[in-house]
Protein backbone atom coordinates (compact mmCIF):
# COMPACT_ATOMS: atom_id res chain seq x y z
CA UNK A 1 0.00 0.00 0.00
CA UNK A 2 1.20 3.40 -0.82
CA UNK A 3 0.98 6.55 1.18
CA UNK A 4 2.42 10.05 0.79
CA UNK A 5 4.82 9.12 3.01
CA UNK A 6 6.07 5.51 1.68
CA UNK A 7 6.40 7.64 -1.63
CA UNK A 8 8.74 10.14 -0.21
CA UNK A 9 10.88 7.59 2.00
CA UNK A 10 11.16 5.18 -1.68
CA UNK A 11 12.34 8.40 -3.37
CA UNK A 12 14.90 9.82 -1.06
CA UNK A 13 16.41 5.90 -0.76
CA UNK A 14 16.34 6.07 -4.67
CA UNK A 15 17.92 9.69 -5.40
CA UNK A 16 20.55 8.40 -2.88
CA UNK A 17 20.95 5.18 -4.22
CA UNK A 18 21.37 6.24 -7.85
CA UNK A 19 23.65 9.14 -6.21
CA UNK A 20 26.17 6.22 -5.24
CA UNK A 21 26.54 4.77 -8.16
CA UNK A 22 27.33 8.29 -10.23
CA UNK A 23 29.70 8.81 -7.64
CA UNK A 24 31.08 5.17 -8.04
CA UNK A 25 31.61 6.30 -11.74
CA UNK A 26 32.89 9.25 -10.82
CA UNK A 27 36.37 7.83 -9.18
CA UNK A 28 38.89 8.40 -11.03
CA UNK A 29 43.04 8.38 -10.89
CA UNK A 30 42.92 11.33 -7.88
CA UNK A 31 41.32 8.66 -5.40
CA UNK A 32 44.22 6.88 -6.06
CA UNK A 33 46.70 9.62 -5.22
CA UNK A 34 44.78 9.84 -2.15
CA UNK A 35 45.18 6.43 -0.93
CA UNK A 36 49.03 7.17 -1.85
CA UNK A 37 49.45 9.98 0.27
CA UNK A 38 47.31 8.21 3.22
CA UNK A 39 49.83 5.18 2.84
CA UNK A 40 53.05 7.34 3.10
CA UNK A 41 52.11 9.26 5.83
CA UNK A 42 54.00 8.57 9.40
CA UNK A 43 51.38 10.15 11.77
CA UNK A 44 47.41 10.22 11.52
CA UNK A 45 44.78 11.58 9.28
CA UNK A 46 43.40 14.65 10.71
CA UNK A 47 39.42 14.95 9.39
CA UNK A 48 37.50 17.78 10.19
CA UNK A 49 34.12 19.50 9.03
CA UNK A 50 31.61 21.80 9.70
CA UNK A 51 27.97 21.47 10.57
CA UNK A 52 26.94 18.10 8.82
CA UNK A 53 29.77 17.44 7.30
CA UNK A 54 31.49 17.46 11.15
CA UNK A 55 29.02 14.83 11.68
CA UNK A 56 30.35 12.80 8.79
CA UNK A 57 34.32 13.83 9.65
CA UNK A 58 33.34 12.33 12.88
CA UNK A 59 32.74 8.84 11.71
CA UNK A 60 34.81 8.83 8.84
CA UNK A 61 37.58 9.03 11.27
CA UNK A 62 36.31 6.59 13.69
CA UNK A 63 35.94 4.37 11.02
CA UNK A 64 39.54 5.06 9.82
CA UNK A 65 41.21 4.36 13.23
CA UNK A 66 39.16 0.75 13.78
CA UNK A 67 40.27 -0.24 10.38
CA UNK A 68 44.21 0.36 11.05
CA UNK A 69 44.70 4.21 9.85
CA UNK A 70 45.12 6.23 13.24
CA UNK A 71 42.46 9.01 12.37
CA UNK A 72 41.59 11.70 14.54
CA UNK A 73 38.42 14.63 14.24
CA UNK A 74 39.67 17.93 14.63
CA UNK A 75 36.54 20.85 14.82
CA UNK A 76 37.68 23.08 12.89
CA UNK A 77 36.36 25.97 14.97
CA UNK A 78 38.13 24.84 17.70
CA UNK A 79 41.40 24.43 15.48
CA UNK A 80 41.22 28.05 14.80
CA UNK A 81 41.47 28.30 18.83
CA UNK A 82 44.37 26.53 19.82
CA UNK A 83 43.48 23.11 18.50
CA UNK A 84 45.77 23.71 15.66
CA UNK A 85 48.63 22.16 17.94
CA UNK A 86 47.36 19.11 17.49
CA UNK A 87 48.39 18.83 13.89
CA UNK A 88 52.20 17.92 13.20
CA UNK A 89 53.79 17.87 9.92
CA UNK A 90 53.35 13.97 10.21
CA UNK A 91 50.11 14.10 10.09
CA UNK A 92 47.74 14.35 6.77
CA UNK A 93 44.25 16.83 6.92
CA UNK A 94 41.47 15.32 5.17
CA UNK A 95 38.81 18.27 5.09
CA UNK A 96 35.15 17.84 3.91
CA UNK A 97 32.97 20.86 2.81
CA UNK A 98 30.35 20.01 -0.15
CA UNK A 99 30.49 23.76 -1.28
CA UNK A 100 34.18 24.08 -0.62
CA UNK A 101 33.62 27.34 1.11
CA UNK A 102 32.95 26.98 4.66
CA UNK A 103 34.65 29.65 6.19
CA UNK A 104 35.57 27.75 9.30
CA UNK A 105 37.87 26.08 7.18
CA UNK A 106 39.96 29.00 6.50
CA UNK A 107 42.68 28.98 9.06
CA UNK A 108 43.00 25.09 8.97
CA UNK A 109 43.53 25.13 5.63
CA UNK A 110 46.46 28.03 5.90
CA UNK A 111 47.52 26.18 8.52
CA UNK A 112 48.24 23.03 6.63
CA UNK A 113 50.14 25.06 3.42
CA UNK A 114 52.24 26.82 5.53
CA UNK A 115 53.86 24.13 7.10
CA UNK A 116 53.37 21.23 3.87
CA UNK A 117 50.81 19.44 5.77
CA UNK A 118 49.46 17.25 3.14
CA UNK A 119 45.61 18.53 2.12
CA UNK A 120 43.05 15.90 0.82
CA UNK A 121 39.58 17.90 0.22
CA UNK A 122 35.94 15.94 0.06
CA UNK A 123 34.19 18.27 -1.76
CA UNK A 124 31.37 18.64 -5.19
CA UNK A 125 33.20 22.14 -6.26
CA UNK A 126 37.13 21.44 -7.72
CA UNK A 127 36.84 25.56 -8.26
CA UNK A 128 36.30 26.40 -4.30
CA UNK A 129 38.20 27.31 -1.72
CA UNK A 130 39.17 24.09 -0.44
CA UNK A 131 39.06 22.25 -4.21
CA UNK A 132 42.03 24.44 -5.26
CA UNK A 133 43.95 24.91 -1.88
CA UNK A 134 44.19 20.58 -1.33
CA UNK A 135 46.98 18.31 -2.84
CA UNK A 136 44.20 15.96 -4.21
CA UNK A 137 40.84 16.57 -4.19
CA UNK A 138 37.99 13.99 -4.09
CA UNK A 139 35.39 15.15 -5.98
CA UNK A 140 31.79 14.49 -5.47
CA UNK A 141 29.05 15.24 -8.64
CA UNK A 142 27.69 17.64 -7.99
CA UNK A 143 24.04 16.48 -7.71
CA UNK A 144 20.39 17.67 -6.26
CA UNK A 145 19.75 16.78 -2.86
CA UNK A 146 16.90 14.28 -1.92
CA UNK A 147 14.66 16.66 -0.31
CA UNK A 148 13.74 18.32 -3.12
CA UNK A 149 14.19 22.21 -2.24
CA UNK A 150 18.23 21.51 -2.25
CA UNK A 151 18.83 23.13 1.52
CA UNK A 152 19.28 20.04 3.42
CA UNK A 153 22.30 18.40 3.42
CA UNK A 154 21.21 14.41 1.94
CA UNK A 155 22.65 13.35 -1.28
CA UNK A 156 25.81 14.81 -0.50
CA UNK A 157 26.46 13.68 2.66
CA UNK A 158 25.40 9.90 1.97
CA UNK A 159 28.08 10.18 -1.19
CA UNK A 160 30.63 11.81 1.44
CA UNK A 161 30.22 9.00 3.83
CA UNK A 162 30.24 6.47 1.04
CA UNK A 163 33.38 8.12 0.04
CA UNK A 164 35.23 7.54 3.65
CA UNK A 165 34.23 3.94 3.84
CA UNK A 166 35.59 3.56 0.21
CA UNK A 167 38.96 5.46 1.55
CA UNK A 168 38.98 3.57 4.90
CA UNK A 169 38.57 0.19 3.39
CA UNK A 170 40.93 0.72 0.74
CA UNK A 171 43.74 1.12 3.17
CA UNK A 172 42.42 -1.69 5.04
CA UNK A 173 42.90 -3.87 2.31
CA UNK A 174 46.07 -2.30 1.50
CA UNK A 175 47.89 -3.05 4.80
CA UNK A 176 46.22 -7.00 4.72
CA UNK A 177 43.66 -5.42 7.51
CA UNK A 178 42.82 -9.15 9.40
CA UNK A 179 39.81 -10.09 11.37
CA UNK A 180 42.06 -10.60 13.93
CA UNK A 181 43.60 -7.02 13.75
CA UNK A 182 39.55 -5.63 13.43
CA UNK A 183 39.19 -7.52 16.80
CA UNK A 184 41.91 -5.75 18.62
CA UNK A 185 40.19 -2.92 18.53
CA UNK A 186 36.84 -4.08 19.08
CA UNK A 187 37.00 -5.92 22.35
CA UNK A 188 33.40 -5.26 23.44
CA UNK A 189 29.96 -5.22 22.15
CA UNK A 190 28.37 -8.08 19.88
CA UNK A 191 31.00 -7.29 17.43
CA UNK A 192 33.71 -8.10 19.51
CA UNK A 193 31.88 -11.15 20.92
CA UNK A 194 31.81 -12.37 17.37
CA UNK A 195 35.19 -12.05 16.71
CA UNK A 196 36.41 -14.29 20.02
CA UNK A 197 38.41 -17.21 18.93
CA UNK A 198 37.74 -20.83 20.92
CA UNK A 199 40.77 -20.46 22.74
CA UNK A 200 39.82 -17.46 24.20
CA UNK A 201 36.91 -19.13 25.78
CA UNK A 202 37.75 -23.07 25.97
CA UNK A 203 38.68 -24.76 29.43
CA UNK A 204 42.23 -26.32 30.09
CA UNK A 205 44.17 -28.13 31.88
CA UNK A 206 42.85 -29.44 35.50
CA UNK A 207 39.40 -27.96 34.24
CA UNK A 208 38.76 -30.52 31.28
CA UNK A 209 36.78 -33.61 32.46
CA UNK A 210 39.19 -36.38 30.66
CA UNK A 211 39.85 -39.88 31.94
CA UNK A 212 41.48 -42.97 29.93
CA UNK A 213 39.62 -45.10 27.75
CA UNK A 214 40.30 -47.81 30.33
CA UNK A 215 39.18 -46.40 33.36
CA UNK A 216 36.56 -47.51 35.21
CA UNK A 217 33.21 -45.97 35.09
CA UNK A 218 33.29 -45.29 38.42
CA UNK A 219 36.19 -42.72 37.51
CA UNK A 220 34.34 -41.30 34.46
CA UNK A 221 31.11 -40.43 36.87
CA UNK A 222 33.40 -38.83 39.40
CA UNK A 223 35.09 -36.88 36.51
CA UNK A 224 31.21 -35.90 35.22
CA UNK A 225 30.24 -34.74 38.31
CA UNK A 226 33.15 -33.10 39.28
CA UNK A 227 33.61 -30.88 36.41
CA UNK A 228 30.09 -29.93 35.71
CA UNK A 229 30.16 -29.61 31.49
CA UNK A 230 27.69 -32.40 31.32
CA UNK A 231 30.32 -34.90 29.37
CA UNK A 232 33.59 -36.55 29.79
CA UNK A 233 36.39 -36.58 27.31
CA UNK A 234 37.76 -40.06 26.95
CA UNK A 235 41.92 -40.35 25.44
CA UNK A 236 44.00 -43.40 25.58
CA UNK A 237 47.12 -43.82 27.40
CA UNK A 238 49.02 -41.52 25.06
CA UNK A 239 46.53 -38.64 25.12
CA UNK A 240 44.81 -39.49 21.79
CA UNK A 241 41.36 -38.50 22.03
CA UNK A 242 38.77 -41.68 21.97
CA UNK A 243 35.22 -40.53 22.65
CA UNK A 244 33.16 -38.76 24.40
CA UNK A 245 30.93 -39.46 27.64
CA UNK A 246 27.61 -37.63 27.27
CA UNK A 247 24.19 -38.28 29.51
CA UNK A 248 22.97 -40.15 26.40
CA UNK A 249 25.43 -42.51 26.37
CA UNK A 250 24.63 -43.26 30.35
CA UNK A 251 21.70 -43.73 29.71
CA UNK A 252 22.36 -46.20 26.93
CA UNK A 253 24.51 -48.25 29.31
CA UNK A 254 22.81 -48.14 32.46
CA UNK A 255 22.60 -52.11 33.01
CA UNK A 256 25.49 -53.76 34.55
CA UNK A 257 27.10 -49.46 34.45
CA UNK A 258 29.87 -49.61 36.81
CA UNK A 259 31.13 -52.82 35.84
CA UNK A 260 31.94 -51.21 32.60
CA UNK A 261 34.81 -49.01 31.14
CA UNK A 262 34.97 -45.35 29.72
CA UNK A 263 35.81 -47.12 26.18
CA UNK A 264 32.69 -48.97 26.68
CA UNK A 265 30.61 -46.67 27.17
CA UNK A 266 31.54 -43.55 25.10
CA UNK A 267 30.70 -42.38 21.95
CA UNK A 268 33.27 -42.37 19.33
CA UNK A 269 34.60 -39.57 16.66
CA UNK A 270 33.26 -36.65 18.55
CA UNK A 271 32.72 -33.63 16.76
CA UNK A 272 36.18 -31.27 17.13
CA UNK A 273 37.28 -27.91 16.33
CA UNK A 274 40.64 -26.14 16.39
CA UNK A 275 41.79 -23.48 18.98
CA UNK A 276 41.78 -20.86 16.38
CA UNK A 277 38.48 -20.93 15.20
CA UNK A 278 36.04 -18.13 15.72
CA UNK A 279 34.08 -18.96 18.43
CA UNK A 280 30.97 -17.67 16.21
CA UNK A 281 31.58 -21.13 14.09
CA UNK A 282 31.46 -22.99 17.33
CA UNK A 283 27.76 -21.91 17.97
CA UNK A 284 26.83 -22.63 14.56
CA UNK A 285 28.40 -26.19 15.15
CA UNK A 286 26.57 -26.84 18.47
CA UNK A 287 23.42 -25.28 17.57
CA UNK A 288 23.49 -27.60 14.10
CA UNK A 289 24.59 -31.18 16.15
CA UNK A 290 22.17 -29.97 18.70
CA UNK A 291 25.15 -30.51 21.32
CA UNK A 292 26.15 -28.32 23.93
CA UNK A 293 30.11 -28.93 23.92
CA UNK A 294 32.93 -29.57 21.28
CA UNK A 295 36.30 -31.34 22.33
CA UNK A 296 39.28 -28.60 20.81
CA UNK A 297 42.08 -30.57 19.40
CA UNK A 298 44.98 -28.87 17.72
CA UNK A 299 44.93 -28.63 13.78
CA UNK A 300 48.22 -30.92 13.46
CA UNK A 301 46.65 -34.31 12.80
CA UNK A 302 47.49 -35.55 16.68
CA UNK A 303 44.29 -35.57 17.62
CA UNK A 304 45.03 -34.49 21.19
CA UNK A 305 42.35 -32.87 23.34
CA UNK A 306 43.82 -29.80 24.74
CA UNK A 307 40.25 -28.11 25.51
CA UNK A 308 36.67 -28.00 25.92
CA UNK A 309 33.97 -25.21 24.76
CA UNK A 310 31.02 -25.23 26.45
CA UNK A 311 28.11 -23.21 24.56
CA UNK A 312 27.10 -21.60 28.20
CA UNK A 313 30.76 -20.12 27.78
CA UNK A 314 29.56 -18.90 24.22
CA UNK A 315 26.48 -17.78 25.95
CA UNK A 316 28.32 -15.51 28.39
CA UNK A 317 29.61 -13.24 25.92
CA UNK A 318 26.57 -12.51 23.69
CA UNK A 319 27.31 -15.53 20.70
CA UNK A 320 24.16 -18.08 20.54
Amino acid sequence: MSTPFLDTARRVIRTEAEALVQLADSLDDRFRQAIDTLVATRGRVIVTGIGKSGHIAKKIAATLASTGTPAQFVHPAEASHGDLGMITSDDVVLAISNSGEAPELANLISYSRRFSIPLIGITSRAESSLGTQCDVILQLPQLSEACGTGVVPSTSTTMTLAMGDAVAIALMENRAFTAEHFREFHPGGKLGARLNRVADLMHTGDALPLVQADAPMSEALMALSSKSFGVVIVADADGTLQGIITSGDLGRHLDGLLSKTARDVMTSNPVTIAPNALAEKAVGIMNGRKITCLVVVEPDGNNKPTGLLHIHDCLRIGLG
